[in-house]
């Protein structure tokens, strides 16, 4: 597989550190609101390159955070609260209990769009000491400095390199562009946060060598990532608007603790946007599974509309292209029914759109490429139903359709209607088609759905 490195800008194999396994680490939500398709099409990067490699045979270890402490607000305003604050202040939780009940709604709706589970979800809370231990590890490597109010910053100066990854270098950042962390006790406003002194009423607050505080955004992911991944790992992702500050920091935070370079490819995804707006919590356009599933949209079709545009690019969501998705969908299922059972063995033609569709999937994600593949394959000639069958069954391992949903599914028809599907063969060979209109008006009236194949009358059941 070659995936685009934002850190090289260029295409590069995944080659990883230990021979057949790779190990990824996918930015996760930040849990005190719920999530939305913009989200969760981020989240399905990660997904979509873990499916990829193992298809392509490579065993994948998966971490992905579960940020539960709260995004930093600009602390020198008095009164400041954090989002994690501020929603338990409008919901009469405690955080803890916050963090659980939208983690568990993060999920349930990753699963109902076929993002299958990481390895593990380790929690910014439950790490707070590694934290500590990275940001002491900085310090004494000269990358950090303890100010008077007990907060720790990134001396960003003292590291080589800062920039390569977003291209916001040392000379072309502008004073105050980190708003959250204005702080004049900063060497430099380009210095960022890896430990906060609490200020008054806050929640969620730590002992640390340095006073009672909370952990800055970026440093969790670096402690978490080097505890489960190791110090040097294959692939990590996230959405577009993290390459910075956050994945720049990260770059800075953890490579300067170990000295040496830590992730190999870095991958990130473009916006979902609606109406040419990124589709944000902060923007309030946000469009949920649960609206989906409202709308009479199977959520796995969400997969299949995000497959039409490469996923390095920005989307655009509308609810047209929603339902003609939602439609493929169920027609690619019912076909599979229609061309079941699966055959065992696919000859050179099969072969070859096989390899087509890998090569897609190999070259970068380019889900668009495999789409046309798909849809080929459904509308050729050339092949049989079992080939057909066989072909778009491995493929699912990638696309996760669940598109054997029908096929797989305990359903027969009753003897009763397998006798009138005789007759009614019967009387099309006989050329008896007022019959033959007749039994299928008596089939649909038993609840199911009359097709005519170059096989004979085939029915299933209605949607």
């Amino acid at each position: 597989m070659r995936l685009y490195n934002t850190l090289t800008r260029e295409l590069e194999e995944v080659r990883p550190v230990a021979e057949g396994h790779v190990t990824m680490y996918t930015c996760g939500p930040t849990v005190y609101r719920y999530a939305h398709l913009g989200n969760l099409r981020t989240f399905m990067l990660g997904d979509l390159i873990r499916r990829g490699l193992e298809f392509e045979g490579y065993r994948v270890t998966q971490i992905m955070n579960i940020t539960d402490v709260g995004h930093m607000t600009d602390e020198a305003s008095p009164g400041a609260l954090d989002k994690m604050q501020l929603a338990v202040e409008d919901e009469g939780l405690s955080p803890l209990e916050i963090a659980e009940k939208y983690a568990r709604a993060v999920f349930d709706d990753a699963e109902a769009v076929g993002i299958r589970p990481a390895d593990r979800y380790p929690k910014a809370t439950e790490h707070v000491p590694e934290m500590i231990e990275l940001t002491q590890t900085l310090i004494n490597r000269g990358h950090a400095y303890v100010v008077d109010s007990g907060s720790v910053y990134f001396d960003v100066a003292s590291f080589d390199g800062y920039g390569s990854l977003s291209g916001n270098t040392l000379d072309n950042l502008r004073e105050g562009h980190r708003d959250l962390e204005a702080d004049p006790a900063k060497r430099s406003s380009a210095d960022f946060a890896l430990w906060k002194s609490a200020g008054p009423g806050r929640l969620m607050k730590w002992d640390s060598p340095w006073g009672v505080g909370f952990p800055g955004w970026h440093v969790e992911c670096s402690a978490m990532s080097m505890k489960y991944l190791g110090d040097r790992f294959d692939i990590h992702t996230g959405g577009s608007d993290l390459r910075f500050p956050h994945h720049e920091d990260e770059i800075a935070q953890s490579e300067g603790a170990v000295g040496h370079q830590v992730v190999s490819i870095w991958v990130h995804g473009g916006h979902l946007r609606q109406s040419g707006q990124k589709i944000s919590k902060s923007t309030g356009n946000t469009i949920r599974v649960p609206e989906l599933i409202d709308h009479g949209v199977d959520p796995l079709a969400f997969r299949w509309l995000t497959f039409q545009t490469r996923y390095r690019s920005e989307m655009d969501f509308t609810w047209d292209a929603m339902d003609a998705a939602d439609a493929k969908v169920k027609q690619l299922r019912r076909r599979m029914n229609e061309w079941a059972p699966r055959a065992d063995q696919i000859g050179e033609p099969a072969k070859d759109y096989d390899a087509r569709f890998r090569e897609a999937v190999a070259a970068d994600l380019d889900m668009p490429a495999a789409v046309v593949v798909v849809n080929e394959v459904v509308g050729t000639g050339e092949l049989s139903e079992g080939e057909k069958y066989s072909l778009l069954a491995s493929w699912d391992a990638v696309l996760g359709l669940d598109l054997e949903r029908e096929a797989t599914r305990a359903w027969a028809p009753s003897d009763e209607m397998t006798a009138k599907i005789a007759q009614r063969d019967a009387a099309r060979s006989a050329k008896d088609y007022a019959e033959s209109d007749r039994l299928r008006d008596e089939l649909a009236s038993m609840g199911v759905e009359v097709m005519d194949t170059p096989e004979g009358t085939k029915v299933r059941p209605r949607d």
